[in-house]
């Protein structure tokens, strides 16, 4: 799926051997499957096919595709990858989850091509797809040996995707942090979104307790961002502590991330449908709990800059 350097010493698509591209299959593949398999056993999620618009499901792909643009840029196979190479493995990815939800989904005994109309298997299809192929993405950078994807030196330098976003110092845009932050929201919120579980928490919690739920999750978010250390994380001089600033900026696009990806899950996979305002803030908060400890840790671990 990845591309590179020409043979001729212009800038285009790198030429991959069929061993290295198998891998580099392989390893989508795989991620696909780890990160999203628990979807393709989740009932409710086959029922959202049968509830979904047509508008509904092509804005869910426009976004997957934006997702997979926006993580193939900032923390993709190589940080040399050109604008071409981003949208080239975005397409191919989106296409794989297809293909591996479609096998699955038969496996499973859900599509069925003699029952089953074409619209029915389509909507099944994508629905499960897209995570699917967020999980490939992650998969195909991630999984890697250290260096196998280490590229020669050359006198001339191409441009990149990723250097019309970086700040000062190398250090990550407010782009780049939103983007993966949604990436790996998504990847932890998907998986509950659709359940009952969390309307029916939404339904009996206290206000107490959501008050809780929510500091909970800054505590959370901030302990991942400023305190435990993970790599990659906000790095201050010893013995000092992040401004006010960091902190609050930091917590602020982290949960803002997370509970944007909690609120368009829920209402995605109809969990607003036929509630009032209080209790879809309620379901939001609730699944915004676990979204934000994907979004602050899986911000860094899906980050191959760091890696």
């Amino acid at each position: 799926m990845d591309g590179g350097y020409g043979l001729n010493g212009g800038w285009g698509m790198r030429v991959k051997s069929t061993t290295q591209s198998l891998k580099e299959y392989g390893r989508g593949i795989i991620g696909g499957l780890l990160f999203s398999l628990p979807m393709l056993y989740t009932m409710e999620v086959w029922w959202t096919s049968f509830e979904v618009s047509p508008w509904q499901l092509v804005l869910y792909v426009v976004v997957t595709f934006v997702l997979l643009l926006g993580y193939n840029t900032y923390a993709g196979l190589r940080a040399s990858a050109c604008w071409e190479e981003v949208v080239v493995d975005s397409v191919e990815e989106m296409g794989i989850g297809l293909v591996l939800s479609f096998l699955f989904l038969w496996l499973l005994g859900q599509v069925d091509l003699d029952e089953m109309s074409l619209e029915r298997i389509v909507y099944m299809t994508v629905i499960e797809a897209m995570p699917v192929a967020i999980g490939v993405s992650v998969g195909t950078a991630q999984l890697g040996s250290a260096g196998e994807d280490e590229e020669e030196e050359d006198t001339e330098k191409a441009p990149t995707a990723s250097e019309f976003f970086k700040q000062d110092g190398g250090q990550s845009s407010t782009k780049e942090q939103i983007f993966l932050a949604t990436c790996a929201g998504m990847l932890f919120g998907a998986h509950i979104a659709p359940t009952d579980e969390v309307m029916v928490i939404a339904t009996d919690v206290t206000p107490l307790q959501l008050l809780l739920m929510f500091l909970v999750s800054l505590l959370i978010t901030g302990g991942i961002l400023f305190y435990v250390g993970f790599r990659g994380a906000y790095e201050t001089p010893a013995n000092e502590l992040p401004s006010a600033l960091e902190v609050i900026w930091g917590l602020s696009i982290t949960y803002a991330s997370a509970f944007c990806v909690s609120a368009g899950a829920l209402w995605f996979f109809g969990r607003f449908e036929g509630n009032g305002f209080q209790i879809c803030v309620e379901a939001t908060v609730v699944l915004a709990m676990a979204s934000a400890l994907g979004a602050a840790a899986g911000r860094f671990l899906l980050d191959q800059e760091y890696k």
